[in-house]
C-alpha cells in the first residue's frame, strides 16, 4: 500500500486526536466553541518532493470561538509531536462560521422565546409552537452599532399544518426573532405587519403526492467487472489522471495534486481547486426581505451542510462512497457518511470519422467520464458540487441548484414586482447565487501566466478581401489589477493558463483554456450593504501571486463583516502575476427569476465552467482509447 498523500483530510482518528489536545489547552474553557477543525496542509516544497521524502507530519488547524468573550482564535496542532500554537486572535468582532449546534440551538430559543411567542399570538392567533419550523439566517451587517459587537442570527419562520407538511409554504412573514448566538436568546422580535398564512400546501413528498407517474421503467447501470478507477484512501487513480479528493467543513469538496500520466510523464495541472464563497442576495427591498443575503461557505460551512449521499438516488451505477469527518461545536466526532460520491457515467460521443474509402468505417469512440460529487443543504436550499474528469483532458465544474426557494407571503389579490406568485398569497422574491472558484495551477511546474484571449474580426482591406477573417489575440496579465476582469461576449473572451518554460511540440508554451458557462453581474448598487462584504462578485476573473493566508474571496471572517476583505483588498497591491505561482479566481452567477415550475420543489439548474488542454498535448489525449465492445446480437459497435 502506497504512504497516504500529504493532502489527505484528517481522518476520524485524526479529528479526535486533535480535539484531544485542543480540551488539554488552557483556552478551551466551556463556552468555547469549536468551529472547524481540518488538515494544516504541509508546504508545496514538501507536497513536491513526495513520495522521494518521508510524508510530511500531520497537522490539523482549528477555528474556535468564546461566547463568553465574542471572540474567535485558531490554534494549530502538531497531531504527532502532541503539541498545540498558542492561540491566534482573529480580528475584534470577526465572527467565524455558525456551527450546527448553533442552528439547533437557535431554532429551540426561538420557540422558547415568550416575546417570539407573544407576537406569533398577536398576529396569527396561534398559542402553539410546535408546528412552527425556525431557519437560521445570517444577519448580516445591518442594526445598530450594539448589533455589529454580537454574534447574531436573525431566522426566518415557517408554520406546518401538520408534523410532515412542507412548511417552507405557509411563511410566517410579518415577523422577524433576532437571536444573540453567544447567549443563545432572543434579544428582539422585528413586526412588519400581518400576512395571512398562503392557503394551499406544496407537498413534495411520495407519500403526500397522489397519482404518482407508473410509465417509468427500470434503468440499470451495470459494470460487471467493477469501476475502471482505483482509490487507495482518498488517492485516485482513472484513465491517467491521479488526484487527491479533499474534505473539509468550510469548502466541502476539494481537489488536490491533480496530474495527468501523458507518455510516461506524471505532468501537473491543478494544485488545488474550491468553492471558496458564494452568496445569494435578494432583490426585494420590503424590509422583512431585505437583509436576505447568505454567503452559504463563510456563513454556514458547505462541509458542514454535507448530505449522506444515498444510492440509487444521488448516485447512480457503481458507487464508491467517502465519508466527512468533522466535528461539532462541542468537540465531539461528527462524520457524514457516504458525504462524496465517486462512479463513472457514459457520456456520449468523445469523437467519430466515417471515411467512405476506408472499409473500417466509421471509427467511433464513446465517451466516459469520472464523477466526484457531494451535496450541501443550507436551510431550504440544496447545491450539489460535481467535479468531471473526461478521457480528452478535460476538467468540468458543475453546480446544480435545487431544493425549496425562500418564500414570502403576499395580501390577496396583492402583486410584487420584486417576485413571482407561485400559488395564492405565495410569493418567490427575485435572487442572484453567485459562487467563486478558486484555481491554484501548477501547469507542468508552479511558474505560470495567465493570457486573456480575445476573438477579433481583422479590419477589410488588401489582407482581407473577403471580409471574413478573425484571429484571437492574447494577453499576457502581468498584475493583479490588470488581470481583474469580465466576461465579453463581443469577443468570445476567454482565459488560458500557460507556463512560458515548457514547450509543447509545435514549439509553444503549453496551456489549459478556461471556458466560462453561464453568467451574470450583480443588479444591487455598489453601496448594497452585501456587495461591500462580497467583493469578489466585481469582477468575473481574477488573478493573484499564491500565498498560502489567501484562501477565501470574501475573507476569512465573512460573516457579519463589514466588507473589503479578500480579493478586494489583496489585489490592491497589484501584485506581479506573470511567470510565477499563480491563482486563478473565478466569480459566476445566476439570476433566478421564479416561476411556477419551480414549486414546490425546484427543477435542478447547471452552472458552471470547463479546463480544456489548449496545447498541453502533442495530440488528441483520447485517440488511444479501444473500440467499445459491440452491443448482443452485433457484430461491431459501429454497425
Amino acid at each position: 500500500m502506497p504512504h497516504p498523500h500529504p493532502l489527505e483530510p484528517l481522518s476520524a482518528a485524526e479529528v479526535q486526536r486533535a480535539v484531544e489536545l485542543l480540551r488539554a489547552t488552557p483556552e478551551f474553557t466551556p463556552t468555547v466553541r469549536v468551529i472547524s477543525v481540518m488538515l494544516k496542509e504541509p508546504s508545496k516544497t514538501l507536497v513536491h518532493a513526495w513520495p522521494d521524502i518521508p510524508p510530511p507530519a500531520r497537522q490539523a488547524e482549528a477555528v474556535l470561538h468564546d461566547n463568553a468573550r465574542n471572540a474567535c482564535f485558531h490554534v494549530e496542532i502538531d497531531l504527532a509531536g502532541g503539541t498545540t500554537t498558542p492561540p491566534r486572535y482573529a480580528p475584534p468582532g470577526s465572527q467565524p462560521t455558525m456551527s450546527a449546534d448553533e442552528q439547533v440551538e437557535c431554532e429551540q430559543a426561538v420557540l422558547a422565546s415568550p416575546e417570539f411567542r407573544a407576537a406569533l399570538e398577536k398576529h396569527y392567533g396561534i398559542a402553539d409552537t410546535s408546528l412552527v419550523m425556525v431557519d437560521i439566517w445570517s444577519a448580516g451587517n445591518y442594526g445598530t452599532e450594539e448589533d455589529r459587537t454580537r454574534r447574531l442570527a436573525r431566522p426566518l419562520c415557517f408554520l406546518r399544518k401538520d408534523a410532515t407538511d412542507n412548511g417552507y409554504v405557509r411563511p410566517i412573514e410579518g415577523i422577524r426573532p433576532v437571536v444573540d448566538l453567544n447567549r443563545m436568546e432572543v434579544i428582539r422580535v422585528e413586526e412588519y405587519g400581518t400576512w395571512p398564512l398562503p392557503p394551499k400546501s406544496g407537498n413534495y413528498s411520495a407519500s403526500r403526492v397522489p397519482n404518482q407517474r407508473r410509465d417509468i421503467k427500470p434503468l440499470s447501470i451495470t459494470q460487471p467487472e467493477g469501476p475502471s478507477f482505483s482509490l487507495t484512501g482518498n488517492q485516485m487513480s482513472w484513465q491517467n489522471w491521479n488526484f487527491v479528493i479533499g474534505f473539509n467543513a468550510r469548502e466541502g469538496l476539494t481537489l488536490h495534486h491533480v496530474r495527468y500520466q501523458d507518455q510516461g510523464r506524471d505532468r501537473s495541472i491543478l494544485y488545488r481547486a474550491s468553492l471558496t464563497e458564494m452568496v445569494v442576495p435578494y432583490g426585494d427591498p420590503a424590509p422583512q426581505q431585505a437583509r436576505k443575503n447568505a454567503f452559504d461557505v463563510g456563513e454556514y460551512g458547505m462541509g458542514m451542510c454535507a448530505n449522506s449521499l444515498r444510492l440509487g438516488c444521488d448516485c447512480l451505477g457503481h458507487i464508491v462512497y467517502l465519508d466527512g469527518h468533522l466535528c461539532d461545536s462541542r468537540g465531539g466526532l461528527l462524520t457524514i457518511p457516504n458525504a462524496i460520491c465517486i462512479h463513472e457515467e457514459d457520456f456520449g460521443i468523445l469523437w467519430k470519422h466515417t471515411d467512405r474509402r476506408l472499409p473500417d468505417a466509421p471509427e467511433v469512440r464513446r465517451s466516459r467520464r469520472l464523477v466526484v460529487s457531494s451535496v450541501s443543504t443550507v436551510e431550504n436550499y440544496e447545491y450539489g458540487f460535481f467535479w468531471y474528469f473526461y478521457q480528452d483532458g478535460n476538467i468540468q465544474f458543475e453546480i446544480k441548484l435545487t431544493g425549496v426557494l425562500s418564500l414570502g407571503a403576499l395580501h390577496p389579490g396583492e402583486k410584487s414586482p420584486y417576485g413571482a406568485e407561485i400559488a395564492p398569497q405565495l410569493y418567490a422574491p427575485n435572487h442572484q447565487h453567485f459562487f467563486n472558484a478558486r484555481l491554484d495551477f501548477d501547469l507542468d511546474g508552479a511558474a505560470n501566466t495567465v493570457q486573456r484571449i480575445d476573438v477579433e474580426a481583422d479590419a477589410a482591406g488588401e489582407r482581407n478581401p473577403f471580409e471574413n477573417a478573425f484571429q484571437a489575440k492574447a494577453t499576457s496579465l502581468v498584475s493583479e489589477k490588470q488581470a481583474r476582469g469580465h466576461l465579453k461576449l463581443e469577443t468570445a473572451r476567454t482565459w488560458r493558463i500557460v507556463n512560458p518554460s515548457v514547450k509543447n511540440a509545435a514549439g509553444e508554451a503549453v496551456g489549459y483554456k478556461f471556458l466560462p458557462g453561464d453568467n451574470a453581474f450583480p443588479f444591487a448598487s455598489p453601496n448594497a450593504w452585501w456587495r461591500k462584504r462580497a467583493g469578489f462578485v466585481n469582477h468575473h476573473v481574477w488573478v493573484t501571486p499564491y500565498a498560502a493566508d489567501e484562501r477565501y474571496a470574501a475573507g476569512d471572517y465573512p460573516n457579519q463583516s463589514a466588507g473589503g476583505d479578500g480579493l478586494s483588498r489583496w489585489t490592491e497591491a497589484d501584485r506581479a502575476v506573470d511567470d510565477t505561482d499563480v491563482v486563478f479566481w473565478y466569480t459566476f452567477g445566476h439570476t433566478h427569476i421564479p416561476r411556477p415550475e419551480d414549486y414546490p420543489v425546484m427543477p435542478a439548474a447547471y452552472i458552471g465552467f470547463l479546463l480544456k488542454p489548449n496545447g498541453f498535448f502533442a495530440m488528441n489525449p483520447a485517440n488511444d482509447l479501444p473500440p467499445s465492445a459491440p452491443a448482443a446480437g452485433k457484430t461491431s459497435c459501429c454497425k
